[in-house]
C-alpha cells in the first residue's frame, strides 16, 4: 500500500492517491481539476484509478471528479448530504470501500461544511491514516462560515462551529495517536486561519499541539473558532455549487476560451481587464483601467476575490507560455468561462508614475494613504496614522470612500496586493489625482 500526496502550492491544496499494490488499483481523494498528475501516477505504477472521493464540495478550487468518472469510469463517492448532481455512490457513516489490502471507511464530520466527511484508511485490521478534508488541519480546523448561502444544505456559522466541536471530539479524537493525518490544505489557504507549514502529522501530535483539540467548553470553542477568520473570496460560493454539479472537462473548457491577437480596437471599455504581468512591466505600460493581479503570487485567490462570479473580463499575459499557464490557473477556480478574450499584450496605452516614493517618505501627510491589508493585519500593526483602511477584496465596492483632494499612496504588507489595489484606484482616479504604489518600500516604514 502506498499513499501519494500531491500539492498545488498556489492554492495550498493537498490531494491524495491511495494505491493498492496487491490489486494495482488507485483511489483518489479530493483531486484538483487538472487530472494529469494522477493519470501519470497511476500509469507509473501500472495501476487503474477505480474511485474518487470528495470529502465535501470544495469552495476554493474546482475538483476533477466528474471528468475522472467520464474518462476512466472511476466511481465517485461522496456524502448523500451533498445532493450531488453527478453520478455517484453515497459514502457516509458505516460505509466502506474495499480494494486489495485496503479498506476506506467514511466518517461524517460536519463542521467546516454540513456535508463533510473524513476517510479512515484501515490496513490489516488497524486504522493507519485519516484523510480529514477541511475538517481538521495541522494546527487548526476548518472555518465554519462558508456555507451560510451555498450548497445543497446551508448552515449558520454558529451551528457549524458547534458541529465542528463535536466532530473533532466524538469522531476524530477517538482515533489512535499513531494514525497519520492527511488534510486537504496547508498554510496559505483561506479555509482556515492558522495552519501549520507541515504537510502531514499524526493524531497524537495534533492532540497535543492543535488548539482546536484542547480541552475547552463548547461555548469557548465556538467563540475562538469564529474569531478572526480571514475574508471570504467572492468565488467561494460559486465553486461550492460548481463542485456539487460537477465541472466540464478541463481541456474542453479551455478550448472554449476565445484567444485573440491583441488589438486595441477590440477592447470593450465596460469589461474589466486583468493584467497578470509583473508590477514593473505593468507600471511601465498597460491598458487604461486594467487591474494588475500578478501571476507571481496567489493569482487564483485574488482573481476570485476581485472579480465576481459571472463578471466578464479580459485576460492579459506577457507571452503565450504565460498565457497558457494563466488559463489553466483561471480554470482551477472555474473562471475560464468568464473570460471574454485572452491575449498577449503588445503595447499599452498608459503608464503609472512612481516618482513619489522619496517625497512620500519626507512628507507622508501630503498624501491620502490607503491601506488594503486585512483587518486582522491592521489590528496587529496599525501602520500609518490616519490611513484609510479598505481591505483589497472590498476596494472596488468601496472606492467612493477615497477622497481625491490629495495624491493617493496605496500600500499592503509586502507589495502584491498594493499593485492590484493601486491599479484599481488609478483606473478610477487618474483624471483627478495621482495614484502611487508604495510596493515593497512599505517595509521601510513598518
Amino acid at each position: 500500500m502506498k499513499i501519494e500526496q500531491f500539492e498545488d502550492k498556489s492554492l495550498s491544496h493537498y490531494s491524495y492517491a491511495v494505491l493498492s499494490e496487491r490489486q494495482n488499483e488507485v483511489v483518489l481523494i479530493d483531486p484538483s481539476r487538472d487530472l494529469s498528475p494522477y493519470i501519470a501516477y497511476a500509469a507509473s505504477n501500472k495501476a487503474k484509478i477505480i474511485g474518487v472521493i470528495e470529502t465535501h464540495p470544495h469552495a476554493d478550487f474546482v475538483s476533477g471528479h466528474l471528468e475522472l468518472h467520464e474518462t476512466t469510469g472511476a466511481t465517485i463517492y461522496c456524502s448523500k448530504l451533498i445532493g450531488a448532481e453527478y453520478p455517484h455512490h453515497t459514502f457516509d457513516d458505516g460505509q466502506q470501500l474495499n480494494f486489495g489490502e485496503i479498506m476506506l471507511k467514511a466518517v461524517n464530520t460536519p463542521g467546516h461544511s454540513p456535508d463533510g466527511i473524513s476517510i479512515v484508511l484501515e490496513q490489516e485490521g488497524k486504522d493507519y491514516a485519516v484523510f480529514t478534508g477541511d475538517t481538521l488541519f495541522i494546527g487548526d480546523c476548518g472555518r465554519p462560515d462558508l456555507r451560510e448561502s451555498a450548497g445543497n444544505i446551508t448552515s449558520k456559522r454558529e451551528d457549524l462551529a458547534k458541529q465542528m466541536y463535536h466532530s473533532l471530539r466524538e469522531k476524530l479524537m477517538n482515533l489512535d495517536d499513531e494514525v497519520l493525518l492527511y488534510p486537504a490544505h496547508g498554510a496559505g489557504t483561506l479555509c482556515g486561519k492558522g495552519l501549520s507549514e507541515a504537510n502531514s502529522s499524526t493524531m497524537g501530535a495534533e492532540k497535543i499541539s492543535n488548539w482546536s483539540l484542547q480541552q475547552m467548553t463548547e461555548s469557548q470553542f465556538i467563540t475562538k473558532l469564529l474569531a478572526d477568520q480571514p475574508f471570504i473570496p467572492a468565488y467561494f460560493t460559486f465553486d461550492v455549487e460548481l463542485n456539487r454539479k460537477g465541472a466540464m472537462a478541463l481541456n474542453l473548457a479551455l478550448e472554449k476560451v476565445k484567444r485573440t491577437n491583441w488589438d486595441s480596437t477590440i477592447i470593450d471599455s465596460q469589461v474589466v481587464i486583468v493584467d497578470a504581468r509583473s508590477a514593473a512591466a505593468f507600471k511601465t505600460s498597460h491598458l487604461k483601467g486594467a487591474i494588475n493581479i500578478m501571476a507571481d503570487g496567489k493569482f487564483e485567490t485574488w482573481l476570485g476575490s476581485i472579480i465576481k462570479p459571472s463578471e466578464p473580463f479580459y485576460l492579459v499575459a506577457e507571452n503565450n507560455k504565460a498565457l497558457n499557464d494563466l488559463l489553466l490557473r483561471t480554470a482551477k477556480i472555474g473562471y475560464e468561462s468568464f473570460i471574454k478574450e485572452a491575449f498577449v499584450l503588445i503595447a499599452g496605452d498608459t503608464s503609472s508614475d512612481q516618482t513619489a516614493i522619496i517625497d512620500f517618505k519626507e512628507n507622508p501627510s501630503a498624501y491620502t494613504i490607503v491601506d488594503v491589508r486585512n483587518r486582522s493585519e491592521v489590528t496587529e500593526n496599525a501602520g500609518f496614522e490616519h490611513a484609510l483602511h479598505i481591505p483589497l477584496p472590498e476596494l472596488r465596492s468601496r472606492i467612493a470612500e477615497i477622497p481625491s483632494n490629495k495624491p493617493i499612496m496605496v500600500h499592503c504588507a509586502g507589495g502584491y496586493r498594493s499593485a492590484a489595489a493601486s491599479s484599481i484606484i488609478e483606473g478610477e482616479f487618474s483624471a483627478q489625482t495621482k495614484v502611487y504604489d508604495l510596493s515593497t518600500a512599505v517595509k521601510d516604514f513598518f
